[in-house]
């Protein structure tokens, strides 16, 4: 067994593991004094893909159409799904996927020719399917605040999920979608343990400022969900009844949950974090979670990677729907329309400007 690396500030991975594909991965060279590796700086990439859409083809999400601004994500969440994708780009899962961000600056305007083509089938897009169009240099590029500019001018559904407060900073153009009824926010929330958070989902938002997110968007009128995700059994399932109390109080309307999901070298990642910062606990969360994917730590099957099964599945699928009864969340859907969809583009907005 390897020497865990020490953690590193404001980041959720410690180490870089090797990529899965590349074998002779070359990764960072050790302090020669301390043992330790350097300090992990964000560094941007140029993104040149021509095509700006992203398609879906699993039954168990419920989106086709995706838009991801960014690959790699400053968040840091530990147990993020989306890690392994960076292996695809030559990096790894660890470090590098929370420090090498791979910016996509020509989105808006690859949007706007998407939009205009006569190929394209107006239909709700998913922003951002993966990686969170606001993680943190979004504050600075302002590419998602561009993209939405681009879907309010053409009138285009879209489905925003993120956990930063950042989203707020763009009220108003989503609430010229939301007077057509072309957008919904999905706002993750998966502890109200702001300690938990910072070491679990080091750049995220504090849980306080993502409700504190609902209750804006909800007050703008604007349609809002909460999604209780990852739940990490054994961790944060018992915060589950709590979390959409105080979303609903907030002001969500409907909510989901998402057991957590660990592909290929996540589940390593992840179990290093647990050694190194609940090392009591590390043994009840993997038995649960081993429970719940029929003695893996990951089952990818559709159908079952989003809940799991057995009994621990089942507990937590019951008292989240009991709690959301109670609260009266998924009295009613957000359905978004395509009917005010316009093909030219409209004239933008002097707010906009």
């Amino acid at each position: 067994m390897t020497r865990l690396q020490k953690p590193k500030r404001g980041r959720g991975a410690s180490d870089n593991p090797v990529n899965r594909f590349e074998g002779d991965y070359i990764d960072y060279d050790l302090d020669e004094e301390t043992g330790e590796k350097p300090s992990f700086k964000t560094q941007l990439f140029a993104d040149d893909t021509k095509e700006i859409i992203s398609w879906n083809k699993s039954p168990d999400i419920p989106f086709e159409a995706g838009l991801n601004p960014y690959r790699g994500c400053e968040h840091g969440c530990i147990y993020c799904y989306a890690r392994p994708y960076h292996e695809y780009l030559g990096f790894s899962v660890g470090l590098d996927f929370e420090s090498k961000i791979m910016v996509k600056y020509k989105a808006p305007e690859l949007l706007r020719k998407t939009f205009r083509s006569p190929k394209w089938k107006p239909q709700i897009v998913a922003l951002s399917g993966v990686t969170d169009c606001y993680q943190p240099i979004e504050r600075k590029l302002e590419i998602t605040r561009e993209c939405l500019k681009v879907f309010a001018e053409f009138r285009n559904p879209v489905g925003l999920i993120t956990k930063n407060h950042l989203i707020t900073r763009d009220i108003d153009v989503i609430s010229e979608l939301s007077e057509y009824n072309c957008v919904s926010v999905t706002l993750s929330i998966t502890t109200l343990d702001s300690k938990l958070a910072q070491i679990m989902e080091p750049r995220t938002s504090s849980p306080k400022k993502r409700l504190e997110a609902i209750e804006k968007l909800s007050k703008a009128g604007i349609p809002v969900r909460v999604n209780v995700a990852p739940i990490i059994p054994g961790l944060t399932d018992h915060e589950c009844a709590d979390i959409l109390k105080a979303a609903a109080n907030a002001g969500a309307k409907q909510a989901s949950y998402i057991i957590v999901r660990l592909p290929y070298k996540v589940k390593d990642l992840f179990t290093d974090w647990l050694e190194q910062h609940f090392p009591d606990r590390k043994e009840k969360i993997k038995n649960r979670l081993l429970n719940m994917r029929g003695g893996k730590l990951y089952e990818a099957e559709w159908g079952k990677r989003m809940r799991g099964e057995g009994n621990f599945s089942t507990q937590i699928k019951t008292l989240f729907e009991l709690q959301a009864k109670r609260l009266g969340l998924n009295e009613h859907n957000i359905e978004l329309t395509t009917e005010y969809f316009l093909q030219s583009g409209g004239k933008q907005l002097q707010l906009f400007t």
